[in-house]
């Protein structure tokens, strides 16, 4: 990948900018709220977009990817079922990627929890955990949900948002999703299995929001030559595994 145009001039996209300088990559332009509209009449040669902006740009974004033949990482949060049913029309067109996280050890992680979700069973109980600063906006955390979506693939158990007064007894189908707000934490979730005489837990923190902007990177590095399709994390990082 050579050319790099990105959709978000924030924090992330300026880690994104940075690094990308750093690995010979040209960022050959930017758009973000304030610019958005420019992007119906923009042309560019680019290999790849990479979006961590807002999802009420992602309709207008994808016209213009479209336009222009490019690939798609995109890591905006918060999207509901329209924003997603966009990047499948997307993907018939272009490669697309969407991931609430890409950090590589999210990704190992999140393999490890259905591996161990599988094996373990009904026999335990499984809770979410998640810890992020205190100018997140959303909870729980797309990452709290890529992990509950691991452990519970056909959607067999109800998530629990936090418990509250008489709640009674847990059952066997629900897992607690739970979320802390607080300081400058980057990110940390952990995915605990509760047996009668035992418990396993999987956990992840991240020191520094560079390690997502590198992922993102890496990830556009390995998506842009692909055929049209939407892909997920794991097949680009483990399609050799």
């Amino acid at each position: 990948m050579k050319k790099l145009f990105l959709s978000g001039t924030g924090k992330m996209g300026q880690m994104i900018a940075g690094l990308a300088k750093e690995q010979g990559i040209e960022v050959v332009g930017t758009a973000d709220a304030n610019t958005v509209d420019a992007l119906k009449s923009t042309v560019v040669q680019a290999d790849a977009v990479i979006d961590f902006s807002h999802r009420d740009m992602l309709e207008p974004l994808a016209e213009f990817v479209k336009k222009n033949h490019m690939a798609l990482v995109c890591g905006t949060t918060g999207l509901e079922e329209k924003h997603h049913a966009i990047l499948k029309e997307l993907s018939c067109e272009v490669p697309v990627l969407y991931s609430a996280n890409f950090s590589i050890g999210i990704a190992v992680l999140r393999r490890l929890a259905a591996q161990a979700a599988a094996a373990l069973g009904d026999s335990f109980d499984i809770e979410i955990v998640e810890t992020h600063h205190n100018q997140k906006v959303d909870a729980p955390s797309g990452t709290a949900k890529i992990l509950l979506d691991a452990v519970n693939p056909n959607g067999e158990y109800t998530p629990v948002y936090g418990r509250q007064g008489m709640c009674g007894a847990r059952t066997k189908k629900e897992i607690g999703m739970h979320a802390l707000r607080g300081g400058a934490v980057a990110g940390e979730h952990i995915v605990r299995f509760f047996g009668t005489e035992e418990e396993i837990a999987l956990s992840h923190r991240a020191d520094s929001r560079r390690i997502f902007a590198a992922g993102a990177l890496r990830t556009a590095q390995l998506l842009y030559s692909k055929a049209p399709g939407l892909y997920t994390l794991d097949d680009v990082l483990f399609d050799k595994l």
